[in-house]
């Protein structure tokens, strides 16, 4: 698919020093249609959608804000440890409001795995199918994520046991 000239716009709001010091493309040099679209190949493969995997991101982020900085355990088998700052950052697709400055940090106990993400990246997951460039400083892996987080792809459950 050939990029349009709103991808392209948007792919300039993701260059370094436009809205964050580094950006969202790392070393990455391919167009932002080309990311997009192996990263959607990819999810696919997995027998997933971005929503499903936006959706645990989401459920584990409120789940672990219980713990107030601090890890707490979370059923069946993970910890999680939610830290945030004082301000947001605009979205680079646009949109109204400032994303939060949330990290989660989700440890899987039974994987001895853990993986970080900000509430930007499950923005950017969860609407726009974006995981960041390769070679971000906060590119995460669509494998990564669905096998840390244990999303099931029969079930696409994103509901925590309380």
């Amino acid at each position: 698919m050939k990029q349009s000239p709103q991808l392209k716009q948007v792919q300039e709001n993701m260059r370094p020093g436009v809205l964050t010091l580094h950006g969202f493309l790392g070393t990455d040099k391919r167009d932002l249609v080309e990311i997009l679209e192996e990263d959607e190949a990819e999810v696919r493969r997995l027998g997933t959608s971005h929503r499903a995997i936006a959706d645990k991101m989401v459920a584990l982020r409120d789940r672990g804000k219980a713990g107030l900085g601090e890890f707490i355990d979370v059923e069946p088998n993970f910890e999680v440890k939610v830290d945030s700052v004082r301000g947001g950052i605009p979205s680079p697709f646009g949109g109204p409001g400032l994303i939060p400055k949330t990290n989660s940090t989700v440890r899987n106990t039974r994987l001895g795995r853990e993986i970080v993400y900000t509430d930007i990246n499950i923005h950017l997951i969860g609407e726009h199918g974006f995981y960041e460039g390769k070679g971000s400083l906060f590119r995460l892996e669509p494998h990564e994520l669905v096998e840390i987080l244990e999303i099931n792809p029969e079930e696409q459950q994103t509901e925590l046991p309380q």
